[in-house]
């Protein structure tokens, strides 16, 4: 979660990110929000959001105004007869997720983790795995936002639906998003399947598991030849009956021993342990992958898609073509190898069905996304930059939470829509008054201060 000390410092979930703002504005009603950006506009400042703190990038960086919607968080109306849910945009997903289910309902398709607010996982193009289901997005079919000028805008299928096309994935870039409304489906369960298998196994057979899985990734410990391959499979079966309770008991406790003790407890002691040691993190990586073990279960949608993080880190995150993303995770692989230092995270790959959003990562094409990571106040230039080197070569799009190097020059003629959405920040911030340091490096800066 992002942090807000007594002395007004702000800094992110990662600890990487940090500012101080002139002002810190924590709005209960859309009518505050609207006379924050009016009082801003008033002194010439620039407004940032900020949901959960969970991106890595400074997207949500300002030392002007600040703007949290952590009390701009309810749940407005379920509509059952039609599975649309609107909620306030502030609202994390780790609470509206049980709420969703005891509705009956769930959001199609979630990312790993679940502390992320609803706008800010829609607004950085948050997107979950299998190629035949989209990002979190695309399930928007409802917004109201603050626009630079300080009125609001209201956007659905019979208010200017084309812009709200384009809104879905905002970065923060067009206003204060402050109602979402989720086009949602019939709560569903999954069930999962996780193995450690040879790594070369993985990368020959993941085609086949991503065509006749709904859901499938895996993940590489880097300097070992495994790999954790995880499948998830919708179904509206119920989890096993109560007298099945000793192989229950045992499923839980393998899930809990690969989430919580291999991926959490034990993996952070061995991140400590690598920083002191470095020598030592190929050996340490291979007793994490040895020990994941095989897991079996059928839980509700949303407690297998997301896992804790407890484990703090950095991360970069490319997506490129499907058809160049085993390829591209080779290269990689040889990559890490030749880096002369060893590296203590793994690496994920995940795959998703194209979208229109004009700046969803996978517009326009299915998309491989392949997840770099370091454990945190680690040197990670080197490494990530010889990473996005690789995915240039595939036209690469960085998630826009995650840490990049690239800029408005290298990014525009990767979106094929990428003027879609640059009309719609010049009609709906012509001055620039939600831009940042960051916006204005991968958008390009706008309009007068």
């Amino acid at each position: 979660m992002s942090r807000i000390s007594p002395n007004g410092t702000w800094r992110n979930w990662a600890g990487n990110q940090r500012s101080r703002p002139t002002l810190i504005g924590r709005p209960r009603t859309e009518a505050e929000v609207v006379a924050l950006v009016r009082e801003a506009t008033a002194n010439g400042r620039r407004v940032k959001v900020v949901g959960a703190g969970h991106s890595f990038t400074a997207i949500a960086r300002t030392d002007d105004v600040l703007v949290t919607l952590d009390d701009l968080a309810a749940v407005v109306d379920v509509d059952h007869d039609t599975g649309r849910v609107r909620v306030e945009a502030g609202i994390r997903l780790f609470d509206l997720n049980p709420m969703l289910d005891a509705a009956g309902l769930a959001i199609p398709n979630l990312g790993d983790i679940a502390y992320q607010s609803v706008a800010g996982a829609i607004s950085t193009s948050t997107h979950g795995t299998g190629l035949g289901f989209q990002g979190m997005a695309t399930a928007v079919v409802g917004l109201r936002l603050v626009a630079g000028d300080g009125s609001v805008v209201v956007l659905d299928a019979d208010h200017d639906p084309d812009l709200l096309e384009v809104a879905r994935v905002g970065l923060g870039a067009l206003g204060v998003v402050t109602e979402v409304t989720l086009q949602c489906v019939p709560a569903f369960n999954l069930h999962a399947v996780e193995e450690v298998l040879p790594l070369d196994e993985v990368l020959d057979g993941f085609d086949g598991w991503a065509g006749s899985t709904d859901h499938v990734e895996f993940f590489w410990m880097p300097h070992t030849g495994l790999a954790l391959l995880k499948r998830n499979t919708r179904t509206s079966d119920a989890p096993p009956p109560a007298r099945n309770r000793r192989h229950a008991v045992r499923r839980r406790w393998k899930r809990f021993k690969n989430r919580e003790l291999m991926e959490n407890a034990v993996f952070g002691t061995f991140n400590h342990i690598g920083r002191l040691a470095p020598a030592l993190v190929p050996r340490l990586n291979g007793l994490v992958a040895s020990e994941g073990g095989r897991a079996e279960y059928l839980m509700t949608s949303h407690e297998v898609f997301a896992s804790p993080r407890r484990v703090r880190f950095y991360e970069m995150e490319y997506g490129v073509p499907a058809q160049h993303g085993i390829e591209a995770f080779r290269r990689v692989r040889e990559h890490v190898e030749s880096l002369g230092r060893p590296i203590s995270f793994p690496i994920e790959f995940r795959v998703l069905g194209s979208d229109d959003i004009p700046l969803s990562t996978s517009s326009g094409r299915p998309t491989a996304y392949i997840a770099v990571h370091v454990f945190r106040r680690t040197p990670y230039e080197d490494y990530f930059r010889g990473v996005e080197a690789i995915m240039d070569d595939y036209d690469g799009r960085p998630h826009w939470g995650k840490l990049h190097f690239q800029t408005v020059g290298t990014l525009a003629d990767r979106y094929p829509q990428w003027d879609r959405f640059q009309a719609a920040r010049a009609r709906l911030d012509p001055r620039g008054r939600f831009a940042n340091e960051y916006l204005d490096r991968v958008l390009g800066p706008t309009g007068r201060r």
